[in-house]
């Protein structure tokens, strides 16, 4: 494929999904991740698109929001990664509240062998995950369906969280920056969002890289509201995105990363290697490693009851 082809199916992707990462423009025009970079550059030189933090956008500062049929088929591998680590947190005979999106989807899934679970949710998908499941009972809000995402939104789907108290809430969105936290393109969605949070004693974000940085319209869960972040481990050549992390864990979130490395697998070429690294104070609990103060390390070097079942890599980032 010529440069000129590649670009012009690469700005086909960005204004069709409003933001793709390289990794998926890489597999589309079947060349490499350096090579989709340049043409990546070239566009954003001629003002049609914007680069982020491993990937492309529509120009003009904030993304929109993507369909859910263009959604679910970006970043596949790595929603299914921080599906299968989320999905360890939760015990059996837990009540939590399960947002709308692709990734919570695919966290639902894998909440069906949870015995006892009770999972309050305004996603007809995650509800439909988990219909079949018999130990599983699911509560709905009420609402007006939102057809773009299969989410119950509007006054009736917050007043049905009124009252409401679970112990997690697992949310995903648009956008993460350690600046404003989790953000949606859509106000009745951030909304509905800011409820199910309220209702909860912890919050879990789960983000693809992809989202790091990406700054969206509405906020939906500040920055120290959020509990934890449940992610996969940023390309190499991501500086940015492993800043944001780093910013994040330096607010007091914890930052947990999955990849198929934790498993023993060699980690997929671009990637980074496991390795431990000291990191400046948290405002949570200070865990000490050899007196270097705080330390993301990996989870085979936590004591088990600090990683029931996690079976990727746990990087708890907290203060001295």
């Amino acid at each position: 494929m010529f440069a000129a082809e590649r670009r012009q199916l690469i700005l086909e992707m960005v204004r069709a999904n409003g933001a793709v990462s390289l990794r998926e423009l890489a597999r589309v025009v079947q060349t490499s991740e350096v090579t989709v970079r340049r043409d990546v550059r070239a566009l954003e030189a001629e003002g049609l698109l914007d680069r982020r933090h491993g990937g492309a956008v529509l120009p003009g500062g904030f993304t929109r929001e993507s369909g859910f049929p263009q959604k679910s088929h970006l970043s596949t591998a790595e929603k299914t990664a921080i599906a299968d680590l989320a999905a360890s947190l939760v015990g059996e005979g837990e009540a939590i509240v399960v947002g709308a999106g692709t990734t919570t989807q695919e966290l639902a899934r894998r909440l069906a062998r949870v015995p006892g679970l009770t999972v309050v949710t305004n996603s007809l998908l995650v509800a439909q995950a988990l219909a079949h499941a018999n130990r599983v009972e699911v509560v709905m809000t009420g609402g007006t369906l939102r057809g773009s995402n299969y989410a119950l939104v509007g006054s009736g789907a917050e007043q049905s969280l009124q009252g409401l108290r679970v112990s997690r809430a697992f949310l995903s969105g648009s956008g993460l920056t350690a600046e404003r936290g989790l953000s949606t393109s859509n106000m009745l969605s951030a909304s509905v969002d800011r409820a199910l949070v309220q209702a909860a004693a912890e919050v879990v974000v789960l983000a693809d890289h992809t989202k790091l940085g990406a700054d969206t319209m509405f906020q939906t869960v500040p920055t120290e509201l959020i509990t934890r972040l449940v992610t996969d481990e940023p390309p190499l050549h991501d500086e940015r995105a492993a800043a944001e992390l780093q910013a994040l864990a330096d607010q007091g979130v914890e930052v947990t990363v999955a990849g198929p490395e934790a498993d023993g697998e060699a980690p997929p070429a671009g990637r980074r290697p496991r390795r431990d690294m000291p990191l400046p104070g948290q405002r949570r609990t200070t865990t000490r490693t050899g007196g270097l103060g705080p330390q993301l390390r990996s989870a085979s070097a936590l004591p088990p009851d600090q990683t029931p079942g996690e079976r990727a890599r746990v990087a708890d980032l907290r203060r001295r």
